[in-house]
């Protein structure tokens, strides 16, 4: 029987930014931009890109400045027009076509298990892709392409993977790996956060996942975990041990973190060099500026 082919995609935006304080206390920081563009917006790009038709943002009451963001703005788009502005006209319009955006509230922040519990009903019983969006993925590697054609052939759990010093695992869940072909790893079990010492490899889980429509049956059975909040990775092993299958897809090529300071700004600059208006030159003067701190 052929498999549902995934074309909905969910984006846990419901934190509340307390590391980007006090600019988060009126934007929310999947709005902070990368030069000109809401790291929001990439994630939502990437979806778009594969194929994934709806998107539901997770957002709490604070964040409605994110549905603006992505809903037209025909007042703005007549100025621009009357002044021929094509530019401009097509970047503000870019985002609001890009996929056909849902939003649904996470009353109270339990975590990112009870974030996607929320997307049940838009999901309407099918698979479902989850991007987080403090994981930039460069557009030329893009890894969850690599994921879908994973699920599609082999279905169940797929998720990200990266392969982390074994003093980083406890930022990350984990898996127990199984066999492999190629960058495809077949999951034994997953375990959240563990200590260096106790964690069964070194391959951590990062913020993309492909998941099956069980997962939503197996979260309202998972107690809070680590932190006090639903943990997706413990939902995910108990589908694990009762025979689902899992696989992890390793990936080894750019992504940016923008889920601290120091992250983001390192994205800022990595993908400033990249961009189509000021890319080079911006280039140009950081390696004048390092040199010059030589």
């Amino acid at each position: 029987m052929p498999r549902d082919r995934v074309t909905k995609a969910l984006i846990p935006a419901a934190g509340r930014g307390t590391r980007f304080l006090p600019i988060t206390k009126v934007v929310p920081k999947e709005l902070l931009p990368i030069v000109s563009t809401p790291a929001l917006e990439f994630v939502v790009a990437e979806a778009s890109r594969n194929r994934l038709t709806d998107v539901i943002l997770v957002v709490n009451e604070g964040k409605a400045a994110i549905a603006d963001y992505f809903a037209p703005h025909p007042e703005l788009e007549a100025v621009l027009a009357a002044k021929n502005d094509q530019t401009a006209l097509a970047t503000i319009k870019r985002a609001a076509n890009l996929a056909t955006i849902h939003e649904v509230e996470q009353l109270e922040p339990r975590g990112l298990g009870d974030a996607i519990a929320q997307g049940e009903e838009l999901a309407a019983g099918g698979p479902l892709a989850v991007l987080l969006p403090d994981d930039l993925i460069d557009e030329r590697d893009d890894l969850l392409e690599q994921m879908l054609a994973v699920y599609d052939e082999r279905g169940g759990i797929v998720l990200g993977l990266i392969d982390v010093p074994r003093a980083e695992i406890r930022k990350y869940g984990c898996i127990t790996p199984g066999d492999s072909d190629g960058d495809v790893v077949a999951i034994k079990d997953l375990v959240e956060k563990p200590q260096p010492e106790r964690a069964p490899s070194t391959l951590a889980i990062i913020g993309r996942y492909v998941l099956p429509p069980e997962i939503f049956a197996a979260l309202r059975e998972t107690q809070p975990g680590a932190g006090g909040e639903i943990q997706i990775t413990d939902a995910m092993r108990q589908l694990v041990r009762n025979g689902m299958p899992a696989h992890g897809v390793v990936f080894r090529g750019r992504r940016y973190d923008t889920g601290d300071r120091l992250d983001y700004m390192r994205a800022v600059v990595q993908l400033g060099t990249r961009h189509p208006q000021i890319g080079a030159p911006f280039t140009a003067w950081l390696r004048e500026y390092v040199q010059g701190l030589e």
